[in-house]
């Protein structure tokens, strides 16, 4: 019975997002056309600069202090742990299925990348939400837990386009090396330092708001000015936790629409597809079990349940989107990519179901 309460529980949220991710999908179909390519690219851009930064610092800087920023000093490392694992495995299917040149970046990227900041923030202020939630009293698990997903998409951000873009760049210059480069190619090759010079201080940008929240949190001066009802700036607070919440249900919609794409088809592998999803929703959350639960065991983490659950939850999840975004930059595998997406993130509403049913259980 109590299995059958925590897979309510965990179910709840994921039906949430699938049912946001719909209607995100039905908004970008031509006939309907509200989030349209130029749409979602003025939309994400707002997202990017404005929005994310914003969740991410505010719940940051409400709380993460000098205290809790030394207890939390394994979720960096469960992090990269998480994308060297799923390179490891990404090579090993790459090695099995033989896939083109042009796809071996991707698939890299796809297994060593998760979700690690939208889908958290989603999920987690959710699962707190919900009745028999053994996470613990619902405001103190949201505040907490906005928090935890907040760090993960900070560092996960970080990692992502330090290491998977520079995979996916190295890869995608290795097709023009060997199949020769077209006069499109020829142009993008060009601009490899203008690519270069306009993504890089993009996530700077975005890096250095995160990491404004952490300065906050951590200063006693500052916080004491800012955070907390009777602080003299409390309104800044205030405006930025007003101006944050509209980030989730905004990056749910437009997850839903960029699946579009992905809805007409490519020419990837089922092979290739299907490894892709074993690595993501089997090894990974294998892999992650035994990590984290060995951490546990030796102390390294805390027993708090909410802080269990995120480091179990970081290896369950489907790739990120930005990934795609990469592929487009690049010119490569952008078709197959929609695909991957596709089928990863429609598969993601049983997996991440399950899955959290069963790390509910183990850290209840």
């Amino acid at each position: 019975m109590q299995v059958l309460n925590l897979f309510a529980v965990a179910s709840m949220p994921v039906l949430k997002v699938l049912l946001i991710t719909a209607l995100g999908l039905f908004l970008a179909f031509d006939n309907v056309n509200l989030l349209g390519p130029q749409a979602r690219h003025h939309i994400n851009q707002v997202v990017f600069y404005v929005l994310n930064p914003t969740l991410v610092g505010g719940n940051l800087a409400k709380t993460v202090t000098y205290q809790s920023f030394l207890s939390l000093w394994f979720m960096p490392f469960n992090i990269l742990i998480t994308f060297i694992l799923g390179s490891a495995l990404g090579w090993l299917l790459i090695k099995i299925t033989h896939p083109p040149q042009h796809l071996r970046g991707l698939i890299l990227g796809c297994c060593a990348a998760g979700n690690l900041g939208n889908l958290p923030l989603i999920i987690i202020p959710a699962i707190c939400k919900e009745k028999g939630s053994p996470l613990g009293s619902p405001d103190t698990c949201h505040t907490y837990g906005l928090a935890y997903a907040s760090l993960s998409m900070a560092i996960g951000a970080i990692f992502l386009w330090s290491y998977v873009y520079n995979i996916m760049r190295i890869s995608a210059k290795q097709v023009e090396e060997i199949e020769g480069i077209s006069d499109q190619l020829k142009q993008d090759s060009s601009h490899d330092d203008l690519t270069h010079a306009l993504l890089l201080p993009h996530h700077s940008a975005q890096s250095e708001k995160f990491i404004a929240g952490f300065v906050i949190g951590l200063v006693p001066q500052i916080r004491n000015l800012l955070i907390g009802s009777t602080a003299p700036l409390h309104v800044i607070e205030d405006s930025a936790s007003f101006v944050g919440d509209a980030a989730i249900p905004i990056v749910t919609l437009i997850l839903g629409a960029n699946l579009l794409k992905g809805l007409r088809g490519s020419g990837i592998g089922i092979s290739i597809m299907i490894g892709i999803l074993a690595v993501r929703y089997i090894l990974l959350p294998l892999s992650g079990i035994l990590i984290v639960k060995t951490a546990v065991r030796f102390g390294a983490v805390n027993a708090d349940p909410l802080y269990q659950f995120i480091l179990l939850l970081q290896y369950a999840l489907p790739p990120a989107m930005n990934i795609g975004t990469m592929s487009q930059l690049f010119g490569s595998g952008q078709s197959e990519c929609s695909v991957i997406m596709l089928w990863t993130y429609a598969l993601a509403s049983v997996s991440l179901t399950l899955w959290s049913t069963l790390f509910l259980w183990m850290v209840a």
